[in-house]
């Protein structure tokens, strides 16, 4: 279990570093309108292990993840995706899956920051999501 893990940590972060330096040109960046919330590594917000996202990644705080509603997933949003959060600096990448309750929503990985996390609360925003563009 744990070779597994870092094995996954590694690809993962090899995938992220590789997505950010590709270039913006390579996509075309599509609107939506989702809910936006933020989510913490603790017992009391996730299931059984706080750092271990749906795709079998570890979470690691700093790290500009997001979870997406399971409707967002056929929409385009699947696992890796870049994402854009109006508002915010920078890119996110989907790394997780919020509990198929939740629809048109995004959730923000704020590590173990739960203040910051409150503090966020629920918004209404416009995300970004890359599409690689085709040749």
């Amino acid at each position: 279990m744990i070779m597994r893990q870092t094995r996954n940590q590694i690809w993962g972060l090899l995938v992220f570093v590789f997505m950010l330096g590709c270039d913006d040109n390579n996509y075309t960046w599509k609107p939506l309108e989702v809910t936006v919330s933020a989510y913490n590594s603790v017992e009391s917000q996730t299931e059984n292990h706080p750092m271990l996202a749906a795709w079998g990644d570890t979470l690691v705080p700093g790290e500009p993840s997001i979870a997406v509603s399971q409707d967002l997933i056929n929409q385009g949003l699947g696992y890796m995706t870049k994402v854009k959060i109006e508002g915010l600096p920078g890119i996110y990448v989907v790394k997780d899956k919020m509990h198929r309750k939740w629809k048109n929503s995004i959730d923000i990985y704020m590590g173990n920051d739960i203040d910051k996390a409150k503090l966020w609360g629920i918004q209404g925003k416009t995300i970004y999501y890359a599409v690689e563009k085709r040749n």
